[in-house]
């Protein structure tokens, strides 16, 4: 049976047998004694509620005809229009799929027209204001909805982020909050469904709040679990929202449920909380799920009859339509026009959003993904410092005056880049685990929070999903965040924080939000003394997979110096996601070919000087017989590798890509063709792991015609001790392969 239009027409029969007093209420006047809900705002908000149910009807039509794209619906969950109507549009929310009330009650705040809006949305059309037709999520600048795509919590973390961001900006004089566009009692709202209570992620997001509000932070959040009973098909036991969230210390809760009065007055006392007090709130709010999970969900595959009944018998709208009806706030025929009011200006305009058509080219489609303003970025790179700044936090001399070898280390400059880059921009701040008082597990941030403070360099709890969310947060609020993730094999842990939310932020919205920030991670391999593949792991074929995402691997300090300079300043003009992705085994590493020699010690770049991707690094430029493509520690095994060929007659250009993603094609095809043969030294994993499949792939496909040849590491963990140099690639493998490709 079509549930969709019984429970239709169960609303047009709540209404035609309802019971009314003969007079109705003024609209300034409480529904009644005790309740902070008018008249007026309880009809705004059934009117919301109805706008959004059509939308949910319209959708499966349009769905049928062929004509839309999305069917999951609102439909019973109608009861976050309450949250959209108490909180403002300068609170920023990330929603739950099933927000459609919510949005349509914050769409009447803002004046924007949800219905077109949504109906657009559903069409993929490319006039579509969100996202342009890439999704259809849920989102508004002028409302403050950030669109996401997360249908497993992946947000909360996120908007954990954003509510720290909210005191952080205003303490920092940098951000949104200092800037006035949201002002200083900001909360966020955060909802989510009871399934995806369960998830990793919203475990994460609740405690990371909990945390950062235990050691003083104020993090004014508040989380909605939309509880409906059921996660697709698998019930949710009974009472399990509840006794999971009500003992939470450090976050209160509140349970929203009954008439909608009451529904209101809960929901103002959670909103109330949260804005005194700073701190996060759990709202509990029991809804049903009508029509299945979506229009392509069999529901009685899973459900039995009774069960689907039950649901439709609870229909918010319905029973909201009794009450507003037995009180007095409108007569029936009031009540019978608003409802055909909304569902024929839904369905009016289905053909004119339809007709405004899709998005037309691949072009157009990955324009959002990653823009990049070359000028721009190298513009900001150059911005002048303040001299007498630098000298402050620099200590007793400027770094391009350094002397001793711990200052010229890859380390020892990166630490000095990064106190430059802070006092440049006034909004960066610089966190993660033991990056603070400690000054990192290899001391690159060494003295960072004594020179600038806790307020922009600090220590976060061990979570690199939390520390990331907390980088998009901040992010999204106008500052800069450069978090630190402690080792390369961590990032695994919480890879969907960059490649399925901050990585789509632009893409998803248009290019109206953006998530900038660059990540330290230490990684690769080749530490001695200190190892296991948790510490020496060598797979980024994961980071190469997000969109959009800019990989920079520097091998040399002041490679690093220039090309972290390049990052930040794309995070600043272009709102880019860059990890950083620095060679551990090079940190602290003084010489090239003997010991002693000092040649990996390099001189601090003026400050101006930046790298930005596609520019490359050469050595041995007169070299033709073989080109040597690596980056990383490769870089040095190459260059020691190339005096050994050198003796043997061949002579060997050794060329540093410095960015894995996007790949220096274009420098990469110009060296190769001035070379007999290219030889990819990858220090990572061969099967995927790294980046020789496509180094090679692009030279066959430009028909490149010298030999070609490739040396990886071994497709393994890396193992403790001596037994790594079984695995990884070595300087002997470079030579000998080297060898082959040039012999006649």
């Amino acid at each position: 049976m079509d549930r969709v239009a019984i429970v239709e027409a169960a609303l047009d029969r709540a209404i035609a047998e309802g019971t009314a007093p003969a007079d109705t209420l003024p609209g300034d006047a409480p529904l009644h004694p005790g309740t902070s809900l008018t008249v007026a705002a309880a009809l705004a908000l059934f009117e919301d509620m109805v706008r959004s149910r059509s939308l949910d009807v319209v959708a499966r039509e349009m769905k049928a005809q062929g004509h839309g794209y999305y069917t999951i619906s609102s439909a019973g969950h109608e009861h976050t229009a309450v949250v959209g109507a108490l909180t403002r549009t300068t609170d920023p929310a990330f929603l739950h799929y099933r927000d459609g009330g919510f949005v349509a009650a914050r769409a009447r705040r803002a004046g924007t027209d949800v219905t077109w809006d949504t109906l657009l949305s559903l069409a993929a059309s490319r006039e579509d204001p969100v996202s342009q037709g890439r999704h259809k999520v849920w989102g508004s600048p002028n409302s403050w909805i950030v669109p996401q795509t997360s249908t497993i919590a992946s947000h909360l973390p996120k908007a954990v982020g954003a509510a720290f961001a909210v005191g952080r900006s205003r303490r920092l004089g940098a951000g949104v909050v200092a800037e006035g566009e949201l002002p200083a009692d900001a909360l966020v709202v955060c909802s989510f469904g009871d399934a995806s209570l369960n998830h990793a992620t919203a475990l994460a997001g609740l405690n990371a709040a909990r945390w950062a509000r235990r050691v003083g932070s104020p993090v004014p959040i508040l989380f909605v679990c939309e509880d409906n009973g059921i996660g697709i098909s698998v019930p949710t036991p009974p009472g399990w929202v509840e006794n999971t969230a009500s003992a939470l210390p450090g976050c209160s809760y509140v349970r929203a449920e009954g008439e909608i009065d009451e529904v209101w007055d809960r929901v103002a006392e959670a909103v109330g909380l949260v804005r005194s007090r700073r701190a996060p709130v759990f709202l509990h709010l029991p809804t049903v799920r009508l029509w299945g999970h979506a229009g392509s969900d069999l529901e009685a595959a899973y459900r039995g009859r009774n069960e689907i009944e039950a649901a439709e018998a609870a229909d918010p709208l319905a029973r909201a339509a009794r009450r507003l009806l037995a009180l007095g706030a409108v007569d029936r025929a009031g009540l019978v026009d608003l409802v055909a009011r909304v569902r024929e200006a839904t369905r009016s305009r289905v053909d004119a959003a339809v007709a405004t058509g899709t998005l037309r080219d691949r072009a157009e489609v990955v324009a959002p993904l990653a823009p990049h303003d070359p000028e721009a970025v190298r513009a900001d790179a150059g911005r002048p410092l303040d001299e007498a700044a630098r000298r402050t936090v620099h200590g007793r001399r400027l770094p391009e005056a350094a002397v001793t070898a711990g200052e010229r280390t890859l380390a020892g400059l990166l630490n000095a880049a990064l106190r430059d880059e802070l006092v440049r921009r006034p909004g960066a701040v610089v966190f993660g685990e033991d990056v603070g008082r400690k000054g990192g597990v290899y001391g690159v941030t060494a003295g960072l929070q004594a020179a600038f403070g806790t307020g922009r360099v600090f220590d976060t709890l061990l979570d690199e999903t939390s520390i990331l969310g907390l980088a998009q947060g901040l992010g999204l609020l106008g500052l800069l965040p450069v978090p630190e993730i402690q080792y390369l094999a961590y990032v695994h842990n919480a890879l969907d924080q960059l490649r399925g939310e901050a990585a789509s932020t632009q893409f998803f919205s248009a290019g109206r939000y953006r998530t900038p920030m660059v990540v330290r991670i230490a990684g690769l391999a080749y530490q001695k003394g200190f190892g296991g593949h948790f510490h020496n792991d060598n797979a980024i074929g994961a980071l190469r997979d997000i969109p959009g995402l800019v990989l920079a691997v520097p091998s040399r300090g002041d490679d690093a110096v220039r090309m972290l300079r390049g990052c930040l300043a794309m995070a600043e003009v272009d709102g880019r996601v860059s990890a950083f992705l620095e060679p551990i085994a090079l940190y602290h590493e003084r010489d090239l070919y003997e010991p002693g020699d000092g040649g990996w010690l390099a001189d601090y770049p003026p400050p101006g000087e930046a790298l930005l991707p596609g520019e490359v690094g050469v050595r041995g430029t007169d070299a033709t017989d073989v080109l040597v493509v690596t980056y990383g520690n490769g870089v040095r095994m190459s260059l020691r590798a190339g005096r050994r060929l050198a003796d043997r007659g061949v002579r060997a250009r050794v060329l540093d890509l410095r960015w894995l993603s996007p790949l220096p094609f274009d420098a990469l095809r110009a060296h190769a063709s001035e070379c007999g043969a290219v030889l990819v030294a990858d220090e990572c994993r061969r099967t995927g792991g790294g980046i020789a499949d496509a180094v090679v792939a692009d030279l066959a496909e430009y028909g490149y015609d010298g030999r070609l040849g490739t040396v990886r590491a071994e497709d393994s963990y890396v193992p403790l001790g001596p037994a790594a140099d079984l695995v990884l690639l070595s300087e002997q493998d470079i030579v000998d392969a080297a060898l082959r490709l040039t012999r006649p």
